[in-house]
């Protein structure tokens, strides 16, 4: 009784991590032009306290997985904890731009470490036959942050203060770390002998660094600037040093063995194809909304919500359904869904009713929650125990490339559109007429629902594996 009681704590603990970094993530984004006002900066210095917290994030996410593995997942949760609210209430009291910009650094590996090992915990806290709704229910968690962190964010900075949206992490980093230390059992000694991979984790950090950085001011930047051709052949010289390392040292910090499982492979580039595909969503549709439609920032922020309220309402139950009946079929509809949602996206026009596009968010939201809960626990179930922390982390890895890359993507089809129906560029591109910015909103979407349909390629190959995998298990050994 004792040990079924803790792990639903251990759920909780795991999902105030969740919940906190999605907050931070998203309440940040909207204090932009606050912060200019308040530091007397400039959007180009600012812009950094977001893009600091979020590559740091991306860039240290495996290799605080394999601090877990090596070390102990439950330390470095809790350090990862303690690192995150220390550094909001210095993000509250930095006095200048420079040093809030560092400070986001600090949040950046905090919330890795939270992220990186967190689905770990949760893989070890439940029994397989439950792993799947332990991680749909943490998909509601995201969507329970994605919702509140804006509206949030617009009360504290409209009747407190840009100090407040830091602020308010204190009380959910407390709570957290007092779960973790209530629910997570205390770690096993570590392996002697083992040592991590430094130069690995440096050659993987600077190829995250200078590809999602590439992609980030590309658009800003224009792709034929030396800037960022330098940086993605920085990234390119630094991805392929680190693979021929990591298949040399005798303890590399990503075991490439590990993707000789083809179910736990082939599902991780569904999930990265995916993510590629419903980016184009997250940067394209408020821009239509806006643009296209007129409304007003909290009309559009009200018909954003459908998603995230249609993802944490599937998500845990396409998560039991996944233990229940095996997850082929689920992730497979779940992209299915997906896709027919991005295409009926794409049909949209200046004359459409706003009430369809609604239906077609919440089909999208719906889709990506049938596929995304079965899909994680397809991943974190074939990884070897050992590298749960490094496999999470990877999990964490593959969204954030994937949303960055699919971003940069949607930005240019959109923007390559509007200029061939329009005749020729203009500037601003925002200044097209509705019917012009349609059309390109219709040739991107388009584009993502291709690429959904293109992830049930993988998906269904990483089905098979798992079949053919579960029935070798199941074959009697002849004597």
């Amino acid at each position: 009784m004792v040990e079924e009681r803790r792990k639903w704590w251990a759920l909780a603990a795991v999902g105030s991590g969740v919940l906190i970094s999605t907050i931070d993530g998203s309440i940040v984004n909207i204090a932009l032009n606050t912060l200019v006002q308040a530091f007397q900066s400039n959007l180009n210095v600012v812009e950094w306290v977001v893009l600091g917290y979020l590559l740091t994030l991306a860039c240290t996410l495996l290799i605080m997985g394999r601090l877990g593995d090596m070390y102990g997942k439950r330390r470095i949760y809790l350090i990862g904890f303690a690192l995150f609210t220390v550094a909001s209430l210095l993000c509250a009291t930095a006095p200048s731009i420079g040093t809030l910009i560092g400070f986001r650094v600090l949040q950046g590996i905090g919330a890795a470490m939270v992220q990186a090992v967190g689905p770990a915990l949760l893989v070890t806290a439940f029994p397989p036959s439950q792993r799947g709704m332990a991680l749909g229910a943490i998909g509601s968690f995201v969507a329970t942050g994605i919702l509140i962190g804006p509206a949030l964010g617009g009360m504290l900075l409209r009747y407190v203060g840009w100090e407040a949206i830091f602020l308010v992490n204190l009380p959910i980093g407390a709570l957290g770390w007092w779960l973790t230390m209530r629910s997570i059992a205390p770690d096993q000694p570590a392996r002697a002998g083992q040592r991590f991979d430094l130069v690995g984790a440096g050659l993987l950090a600077l190829a995250l660094f200078c590809l999602l950085l590439g992609l980030t001011e590309g658009p800003l930047w224009g792709w034929n600037d030396r800037r960022v051709i330098g940086l993605f052949v920085a990234a390119l010289i630094g991805g392929v040093l680190f693979l021929f390392w990591e298949w040399r040292t005798p303890q590399p910090m990503l075991n490439l063995r590990i993707f000789q499982r083809l179910a736990f492979s082939l599902n991780l580039l569904a999930s990265f194809v995916l993510f590629l595909g419903i980016s184009f969503n997250l940067l394209l549709t408020p821009l239509f909304f806006q643009l296209v439609y007129q409304f007003d920032l909290q009309r559009t922020g009200f018909m954003l919500m459908a998603l995230p309220i249609a993802l944490s309402l599937t998500s845990p139950m396409s998560g039991r359904l996944s233990d229940r009946f095996g997850p082929r079929v689920l992730t497979i509809a779940g992209l299915a869904i997906a896709a027919v949602a991005l295409l009926g996206l794409s049909a949209s026009t200046p004359t459409t009713p706003p009430p369809q596009m609604l239906g077609f968010l919440v089909l999208l939201g719906i889709g990506v929650g049938l596929f995304q809960s079965p899909n994680n626990s397809t991943v974190l179930g074939n990884a070897p125990p050992e590298a749960l922390g490094v496999a999470s982390g990877l999990l964490a890895v593959v969204r954030t490339v994937g949303q960055t890359g699919g971003i940069a993507l949607a930005g240019a089809i959109w923007a390559s559109q509007i200029f061939a129906l329009n005749g020729g560029p203009m500037t601003p591109i925002t200044a097209a007429p509705p019917p012009i910015l349609a059309g390109g909103y219709d040739v991107a979407m388009r584009v993502a629902a291709l690429l959904a349909v293109l992830a049930i390629v993988p998906s269904l190959a990483g089905g098979r594996a798992l079949q053919h995998q579960l029935a070798g298990m199941r074959r009697p050994v002849a004597d």
